[in-house]
């Protein structure tokens, strides 16, 4: 499969918007998967499981509601990490892509394309958007890697990766640097092997902080310093 990568066009916008909304929405899955599995909650569906089947006298359906519910709310908290981040991005910088990232000559986005069917298809997608740090250096920060769950494993994500680092070192940036969530370890395994370095992490979402935490989630904060 050969892939393009070039400057987003405005021809490119809802395939770019459904393919952002995919890409972070199918991380809820494995979300659920790795806070559920953690010995803590296992420990609390089992205790809520028992617990509902002794105070209802021996009721195997309480025992169910009492463990389905604890499990449902596990579930929408992990959904809401997600969906929340997707529903507050596509009403701003994913709403005016042009305005958020092509007015300013130091901020891009790139789309990846690729022909199926005689017919040319966005398979991925990044950002960077100049930023200025506290002692006045100038530096990039990338956002909105998504890539087509169809182009996987072939090597896009470093292509679309070093695009980045290369356009900030053009402009004489001092470092890249990105987040990304603890959810996503596909794409801190890639930014590693990239060379990004993990400089902090936090819970600050869009979803309420007692859902963040809930879902066993943090951001990981990313950079890379760029030589001249």
């Amino acid at each position: 499969m050969q892939l393009l990568i070039r400057r987003y066009r405005p021809s490119d916008k809802d395939t770019v918007r459904s393919l952002f909304s995919h890409g972070i929405l199918e991380h809820i899955g494995s979300c659920f998967h790795n806070a559920m599995s953690s010995p803590l909650y296992v420990g609390i569906t089992l205790g809520l499981f028992g617990a509902g089947y002794l105070l209802a006298g021996g009721s195997l359906l309480w025992a169910l509601v009492a463990a389905g519910s604890w499990v449902a709310l596990l579930y929408y908290s992990c959904y809401e990490v997600f969906a929340s981040y997707v529903r507050k991005r596509l009403q701003t910088d994913m709403q005016d892509i042009e305005g958020s990232y092509l007015s300013r000559p130091n901020d891009c986005f790139w789309v990846a394309e690729t022909e199926v069917n005689g017919r040319a298809e966005v398979m991925g997608m990044v950002a960077v958007m100049a930023k200025q740090s506290q002692n006045g250096e100038t530096y990039g920060e990338l956002f909105r890697m998504i890539l087509s769950s169809s182009c996987r494993r072939m090597g896009l994500g470093s292509r679309m990766t070093q695009t980045v680092l290369d356009f900030c070192r053009e402009r004489g940036f001092t470092k890249v640097a990105l987040e990304t969530s603890s959810t996503q370890t596909a794409a801190v395994a890639l930014y590693e092997k990239m060379g990004f370095a993990h400089v902090h992490s936090h819970t600050n979402t869009e979803a309420p902080d007692w859902m963040t935490n809930l879902a066993r989630v943090h951001i990981v904060g990313m950079e890379r310093h760029l030589k001249a």
